[in-house]
């Protein structure tokens, strides 16, 4: 089957304008997370989908830097721009890792994958956030194609097309969905942040690589909690952000997430 991997990405983020060319061990945060996801063992393409604003011109340049496709769409209809670059890249599972995501764990997306794959047609869509237990940023999802098209023709809600996935998680009625807990039986997605959003979570996950990166050699989520654990003045930098999510908007929408599954930023 051929497994796509999609990357999205662009410029315009409002909290933290162009994260993902922001400087990061020498590179950009973008090339250090395509780094990371390279990798994984299992095979896969690899695409990065941005959008088709000149003001992601240096995205497009980036891919061609680095080898990798990218693929222009939809500025906000981000279930838009999925469907559209998986089909041109003719895809047949779909998997999707958000750029806010550059500590991502390559032995996490080889497990949610795995599990995708290890009965085929098993499952419509597989993830390790519903229930979540990984640290938040560690987020693999997968998907068929086929349950990808349905959500894409069906889906009608904002949030939907916004976050391209809860019509299809959001209803385990209709789509046979599987999860992968995190081994550990810890439970740290409410208590350790390692997404990019905010300016703190750059100060972090720059304090991280500084730590942690070698070139070749993947640090692990492991590494990363372990390094919090023993620097605890890191892990502080954005403890006010902890726990933050986009579920916190839209709670009267989703059907399984529920309102300990999300918080408000506490004051600075």
């Amino acid at each position: 089957m051929k497994v796509l991997v999609v990357v999205q990405a662009r410029t315009g983020s409002t909290r933290l304008p162009g994260k993902v060319l922001l400087p990061l061990a020498g590179a950009t945060v973008l090339e250090r997370q395509i780094e990371r996801i390279r990798s994984a063992r299992t095979p896969f393409d690899l695409l990065v989908a941005t959008t088709v604003e000149p003001a992601d011109d240096p995205i497009r340049s980036l891919c061609h830097r680095a080898g990798v496709q990218c693929w222009s769409g939809h500025p906000t209809d981000l279930l838009d721009r999925h469907f559209r670059a998986a089909t041109f890249a003719s895809a047949e599972v779909v998997v999707k890792i958000p750029s806010d995501c550059p500590l991502i764990d390559p032995n996490v997306v080889d497990k949610v994958l795995r599990e995708f794959l290890r009965a085929k047609g098993a499952f419509d869509y597989v993830s390790n956030l519903h229930p979540p237990s990984w640290p938040d940023g560690m987020d693999v999802e997968v998907m068929s194609m086929e349950a990808l098209a349905v959500a894409f023709s069906e889906a009608r809600q904002p949030h939907e097309r916004e976050h391209t996935t809860p019509f299809l998680w959001d209803q385990p009625h209709l789509f046979r969905i599987g999860n992968v807990l995190w081994k550990s039986g810890r439970d740290l997605s409410m208590s350790h942040r390692l997404t990019l959003d905010y300016p703190e979570d750059y100060a972090l996950v720059s304090k991280v690589f500084a730590a942690l990166w070698q070139p070749g050699r993947p640090f692990t989520v492991e590494d990363v909690v372990d390094y919090l654990v023993c620097h605890p003045e890191s892990a502080a930098i954005n403890a006010r952000f902890v726990g933050v999510n986009w579920y916190r908007h839209h709670l009267a929408d989703l059907a399984t997430v529920g309102a300990a599954e999300t918080r408000e930023p506490m004051e600075a």
